[in-house]
């Protein structure tokens, strides 16, 4: 059985999903560059992710209501 969760449903998406990650990289000063990024601590790597995710929410809270 093959694992689908990586699958991007829409292609479009996939370069502005990596805007916005740089842009909260550097809104966090955490050094992201493209491609390989394994040099990041968890810590670094989390609190990116974390602050998408915080950002998404809220967008989401403002706009759907």
């Amino acid at each position: 059985m093959s694992s689908r969760r990586n699958r991007v449903l829409v292609p479009e998406s996939k370069q502005a999903m990596d805007n916005f990650k740089m842009e909260v990289a550097n809104s966090l000063n955490v050094n992201l560059k493209q491609g390989y990024n394994g040099d990041l601590t968890s810590r670094e790597a989390g609190s990116v992710g974390g602050e998408m995710v915080k950002r998404m929410i809220a967008y989401a809270e403002n706009n759907l209501k």
